[in-house]
Order: C-alpha cells, then sequence, then structure tokens
C-alpha cells in the first residue's frame, strides 16, 4: 500500500517544496535542475501574492516564490490538468514579477532574473511533441544565441518522462522519477544515492503527519479528484451530445430524401460522423494524458496528419 504524499495534490505539493523545514529540498531540487549553470546555496520564500498594477487588478498567487542568495527570482508551479492559453498564462506570471521589481523615479532597469518553472501533469500541444522537458528564453530566432537572461520558464511534462528506476542516471531524473510515482511506492528509491531522498521520504510519509495535516491533505485530494471527475465528465458529455447530433442529421437527411435507401444511407453517415468525432474527442483526452502519437492512431483509427491538427486546434 503507498504510503507517501501525492504531490500533485495542492496541500501535498506545498508540504514538500513550500516550507522553511523542507527548503533544502527545493533548494536540491533547483540545483539539479539547473545542473552546471549556478548553485544556489540558500534562498528565501516571498509574498505568493503579487500585488495588481491597479486597484481593480486581480492579483496573482503562485504555487511557490522564492528569491535565491544570488537575487534570481523563481516562481514553481504545478498544474494538474490542461487549459487553455496555460503557456501565455505562465508569461503573464513571469512579467509581473519582473514589473514588480520597477523603481518609480530614476532607474536604470536592472532587473533581477525571473525563472518559472512548471510541473505539467498533462501534455500541451502548443509545446514540441514528444519533449519532456522545454526551456524558453529570450534568444536571436536564427543562431540560438541568448539576448537575455533575465526572463525564462521552463515546462516539465511529466507524462512524457518515461524512464525506469533504473534508467535515470542523474538526480534531476531521480527527482521527476520519484514526484511522477511518489504517491503510488511502499518504499522510497535511490536511498542510497543521495541523502536528500531519504529527507524527502520523512517530509512526504502519510504515516508521520499529524490529525490537522492529514485532514488538509484529504481535503486537497478531494478536490483534485472532484476536479479530475468533472473534467472526465465534460469528455463523456461532449462525445454523448456529438453522437446524438450525428444521428439526428443522418436521420434528417435520409427522411428528407424520401426514400428507404436514402434514410439509411442517412443514418449509416451519420453514425459515422458521430464515430469520427468521438475518436476526435477520444484522441483530445489521449492528447491531455500525454499518449504517443502511435497510441492514438491504434485507438482512434485517425491518421497522423489528423492527430497533428487535433494537438494544434487545442490552441
Amino acid at each position: 500500500m503507498a504510503q507517501f504524499i501525492n504531490p500533485f495534490s495542492d496541500w501535498g505539493f506545498k508540504h514538500i517544496f513550500g516550507r522553511e523545514i523542507s527548503k533544502d529540498l527545493l533548494i536540491c531540487f533547483l540545483n539539479d535542475l539547473f545542473a552546471g549553470e549556478f548553485v544556489i546555496k540558500s534562498l528565501a520564500f516571498g509574498n505568493k501574492e503579487q500585488i495588481g498594477l491597479s486597484k481593480d487588478s486581480r492579483e496573482v498567487i503562485f504555487d511557490i516564490y522564492c528569491t535565491t542568495d544570488e537575487g534570481k527570482e523563481i516562481i514553481v508551479e504545478m498544474q494538474n490538468r490542461g487549459q487553455e492559453h496555460f503557456i501565455d498564462r505562465a508569461l503573464y506570471y513571469t512579467s509581473r514579477v519582473i514589473v514588480n521589481q520597477g523603481i518609480k523615479g530614476e532607474w536604470d532597469y536592472d532587473i533581477r532574473p525571473v525563472y518559472t518553472i512548471c510541473f505539467m501533469n498533462f501534455v500541451d500541444p502548443l509545446l514540441p511533441l514528444g519533449k519532456f522537458r522545454t526551456d524558453m528564453v529570450l534568444a536571436d530566432r536564427d543562431t540560438g544565441k541568448t539576448v537575455s537572461d533575465k526572463i525564462r520558464m521552463i515546462y516539465l511534462m511529466l507524462p512524457l518522462f518515461e524512464k525506469t528506476e533504473a534508467e535515470c542516471e542523474t538526480d534531476f531524473e531521480r527527482w521527476i522519477f520519484v514526484l511522477k510515482n511518489m504517491n503510488t511506492f511502499e518504499r522510497m528509491p535511490f536511498l542510497a544515492k543521495n541523502a536528500v531522498f531519504k529527507k524527502l521520504a520523512e517530509i512526504s510519509d502519510l504515516r508521520t503527519l499529524s490529525k490537522k495535516d492529514m485532514d488538509k491533505y484529504e481535503d486537497s485530494i478531494r478536490i483534485m479528484r472532484d476536479a479530475y471527475a468533472t473534467y472526465k465528465y465534460a469528455i463523456k458529455t461532449g462525445l454523448e451530445d456529438g453522437r446524438k447530433q450525428g444521428l439526428e442529421e443522418g436521420m434528417a437527411q435520409g427522411m428528407a430524401q424520401g426514400i428507404e435507401k436514402g434514410m439509411a444511407q442517412g443514418i449509416e453517415k451519420g453514425k459515422a460522423e458521430a464515430e469520427h468525432q468521438k475518436n476526435i474527442e477520444f484522441a483530445k483526452l489521449m492528447l491531455s494524458d500525454g499518449d504517443s502519437t502511435e497510441k492514438i492512431q491504434k485507438y482512434t483509427g485517425l491518421t497522423i496528419e489528423e492527430i497533428y491538427a487535433i494537438a494544434q486546434s487545442l490552441h
């Protein structure tokens, strides 16, 4: 039986990475994420609520917001389900933090770097297909040379990380494997590889939670499951509506022809269109769950061209 916190729940994610007592876990993860670029020795948690640009502006609330010892500002977000304009949303978050650095009066625009890291428990078709990690920076389009290091967005599409425990070679890969599968573990892997995973096991062990924390965790799990159930119901309803519409259109077309053959053809066409629409909706669901193009083609019968077109239409 699994004995560790589900990190995809809002409370669970913040319990692991967003507290002073577990701050060293976040530092270790970030150092492994940026391995070879820079080393974070310490960080300070900041106010997760960014005040709007005017009194009527809506506040932006992050999962985790912190500043490193070198002055880099880092946003860490966990997103369970795909949503429209998710990439733009991350850009907006990052831009707001940059804007809030502004100083009235004389100022030379010497801004601090702002990095946004998005854990995504879904696949966004707007990002490169089949790529687990996408790093976005301001760079020259032709040469790829970075123009500014002041803004950076890193998207981690967890469904596309397919390595097994034995195949993980770096601590960053071990982190991703653990976070993706932690709520299924009976034991924490990699304890002999890095002491940080021992600390992670202690922090995330359900048996060590107080009753108050367990109640908060269970509420968070309940909210997460309700949101998923609503999402699934919306997909199911869309499929049923599409099938009904197809049948009705087929019947209407057949009856309008006034002959039995025309009616039969209309019904069959309606069924075929409904079935095709069902496969399109099913393909959208499979794309959001991170399934491969080959698997989607196998289960829906759609062509590769149709699948790519569906992926693009999601945005």
